[in-house]
Formats: C-alpha cells, sequence, structure tokens
C-alpha cells in the first residue's frame, strides 16, 4: 500500500509539472512584452527600409502596447544587423527586419559570414517588398530593354553597371539581365547612393537596377530613363515603365523582399504573437497607404508562407552566386 501511495503521489507530482510545463510558453506569450523590443534594421536612417522599420515598428508598438525601438546597424549589405540579432537572446525582444542581401545572397557570396543565417535566425512574416527598375542615363539612345541590349553588343558587348556594393540584389540582378540578354557587363561597386545617381547623370556608367521609389524620383525629374522594372506587374508609381515580363525576359522577375526574423530558440507563441501583430500592423490602412506611396508592396503573410518563400530565394539567389564566379572574401 505504501509503495502504491508512493507511486499515485509521484505521478500527480509529474502530471502537475507537465501540466506547468506545457503552459509556460502561453503563459509567457500573456505577458509579452513587458520592456521595449528592439527591431534592428541593416540600413541607414532616411532610406527606404529605415522607412519601412519605422512605419510598421510604429504600428507594431500601438498594437502590442509598447515601446518599438529602431536599431540602425547599416554597412556589409544588412550583414551587421543579422549577425547581430543572431547572437542576441532569443527572447522575442530582439527582432530583425532583413532583406534577400543578408539572408539569402550573402552565405553564397560571402565564406565568412559571421552568423548563419539558417540556422540562427527564424523567418516569422514577410511584410513588405519593393521591385528593381532598369535605368540608364538621359542622354542614352537606350529606350526599351531590347535597344538597350542591342548597343551593348555594338559597343563591344560590354557594358559598365553601377551597382550600391558587392553582394546586393543589384549586383547580381545586373549579372542576371546580362547573362540572358547576351551581353558582358563590368560591375562597378559604389558605397553611397549618390555616387550612383552622380555616375548615372554623367554616363560614366550605362545602367543601373534602382529601387522603384528611387528611379522614380530620378525618371520624373528628367535625370535617368527607367526601361524595364522587375515587378510582375508594372508600378502604380511609373504605369509607362513595362516589365521584364513584358519585354521578353520572364525570369528577370525579382524583388527586395522584407522579412521579420527572430533568433532560433524564440518560443513559438512569442513568434505567433509577433507575426499576428505586426500583419496587421502593415495592413491597416494608413500605414499601407504609406508604404505603398514610398514604392513598398505590402504583403504580411503566414509564419509557414516566410519560411518557404525564403528557402526558395536561397537556394534561386545561391545558383546566380555560383554561376557569376564572385567571391566576396
Amino acid at each position: 500500500m505504501k509503495n502504491s501511495h508512493v507511486t499515485r503521489r509521484h505521478l500527480l507530482a509529474g502530471s502537475i509539472a507537465l501540466t506547468l510545463g506545457s503552459a509556460l510558453p502561453t503563459a509567457w506569450a500573456q505577458v509579452y512584452p513587458d520592456k521595449p523590443v528592439k527591431l534592428a534594421v541593416g540600413f541607414a536612417p532616411g532610406t527606404g527600409p529605415d522607412l519601412l522599420a519605422r512605419t510598421a515598428g510604429q504600428q507594431f508598438a500601438d498594437l502590442i502596447k509598447q515601446s518599438v525601438v529602431v536599431d540602425n546597424r547599416s554597412g556589409a549589405g544588412g550583414q551587421i544587423a543579422a549577425a547581430a540579432t543572431a547572437k542576441s537572446p532569443a527572447d522575442g525582444y530582439n527582432l530583425l527586419l532583413a532583406d534577400l542581401s543578408s539572408i539569402s545572397i550573402a552565405p553564397a557570396a560571402f565564406s565568412k559570414l559571421p552568423y548563419d543565417p539558417q540556422k540562427q535566425l527564424i523567418p516569422v512574416t514577410e511584410i513588405a517588398r519593393t521591385d528593381f527598375v532598369l535605368v540608364v542615363p538621359a542622354s542614352s539612345p537606350a529606350r526599351n530593354m531590347d535597344e538597350f541590349a542591342r548597343l551593348a553588343k555594338a559597343q563591344g558587348g560590354k557594358v559598365n553597371f553601377a551597382t550600391f556594393g558587392a553582394g546586393t540584389p543589384g549586383h547580381f540582378g545586373a549579372v542576371m539581365l546580362a547573362e540572358m540578354a547576351g551581353y558582358k557587363t563590368e560591375v562597378i561597386h559604389y558605397r553611397q547612393t549618390a555616387d550612383v545617381i552622380t555616375a548615372l547623370g554623367s554616363a560614366e556608367v550605362q545602367g543601373a537596377l534602382m529601387s522603384t521609389p528611387l528611379a522614380m524620383a530620378q525618371v520624373k525629374g528628367g535625370k535617368m530613363r527607367a526601361l524595364a522594372t522587375t515587378a510582375a506587374k508594372r508600378s502604380a508609381l511609373l504605369p509607362e515603365v513595362p516589365t521584364f515580363i513584358e519585354s521578353g525576359y520572364p525570369k528577370a522577375d525579382f524583388s527586395a523582399w522584407f522579412v521579420i526574423f527572430v533568433p532560433a530558440g524564440t518560443s513559438q507563441p512569442v513568434m505567433d504573437l509577433v507575426q499576428r501583430e505586426m500583419v496587421k500592423a502593415v495592413q491597416t490602412p494608413e500605414t499601407r497607404k504609406r508604404l505603398e506611396e514610398a514604392g513598398f508592396t505590402v504583403s504580411g503573410s503566414s509564419q509557414a508562407e516566410a519560411r518557404k518563400m525564403v528557402q526558395a530565394e536561397t537556394v534561386r539567389w545561391a545558383e546566380v552566386v555560383r554561376n557569376s564566379g564572385f567571391r566576396g572574401d
């Protein structure tokens, strides 16, 4: 009887422990967040991604009733911010807004990456994306993609192409485009946006892939001409510019997506809360309007959709990098 009593007592204690243990993540989610949340972004203040982080972050803060601090860690194509977040506590208070440069391109382009995006960072939701526009100097005779390719081949088959840095979508997008159109390209990496604009204005380079908002400002200002966009359909900001698909280049359909990541080990209930409230944040009418006016396409995916998309993009860009022969280190 004594042994039976002890066994029942132990079983009861074990049952209580299991119940409490299974309730802990839910309880944690119910009290989260009880202090400010940090949102790291790998771009400087005043840039498009910074505007996205601050606009979405403010609405997210209103929904979770807690402050959100945008932490600008610019440099190295977003790698600095990604590395810092990957090494942060997995407590739900360290979020990262990252794009394909630091997540899908960097692992293939740089062998000494200070973090492993597939093992140390978990995608939570895609909140927005922006497309790219092929721009040429206003003085260029090219009026469309076919003319651009013909001119490139006529001048020895080589085009100087400006990029915003090695390992960026504009870099490998230029390589991909040259391969599709059958000309050779010399990519010239610039550190500052102003330097790219100056190089195009003076016809020092023959083309560049710019984000839609940046391209719109230059095109409408008469400094550049837009030939095609990587978007799946024409942009409302530049409705007269055809897509690459319309221009006969169906594989040149890529975007700079922006996904919220958390450090590996973050509890599922907390990730669920972040995903749910962040999607609400970007899909509120005022937030959506502001982001669309800034050139973003608002999304708001499930976590499963974000994971699948990031994985597919990592495979896609790894092949592009491999075919280019580029090694950053």
